[in-house]
């Protein structure tokens, strides 16, 4: 192994090459993503929604709810919906 400045060239190669595929894979998911968007707003589903939706899903049960009455508490205070509901 090849060291300079006690640094392993030979592993830090190996850790670049390691991310440069891994950034090239993640930037074909989220053209795959896009792709599957498109495809849904072309069946006349809203993104925006879908999106918030998907992020939704990936919250834990309890933080959804916390987060959900918190944006209602916020929405009745600024008079977006009104009071008694």
């Amino acid at each position: 192994m090849t060291n300079i400045g006690g640094v392993s060239a030979e592993q830090l190669k190996s850790y670049v090459e390691r991310i440069e595929n891994l950034e090239e894979e993640k930037a074909k998911v989220s053209e795959d993503v896009r792709e599957v968007y498109s495809e849904a707003k072309g069946n006349g589903f809203d993104t925006k929604t879908l999106r918030e939706i998907v992020k939704l899903r990936k919250m834990d049960h309890d933080d959804r709810q916390e987060q959900e009455y918190m944006l209602d508490l916020y929405k009745k205070a600024l008079g977006l919906v009104p009071s008694g509901e």
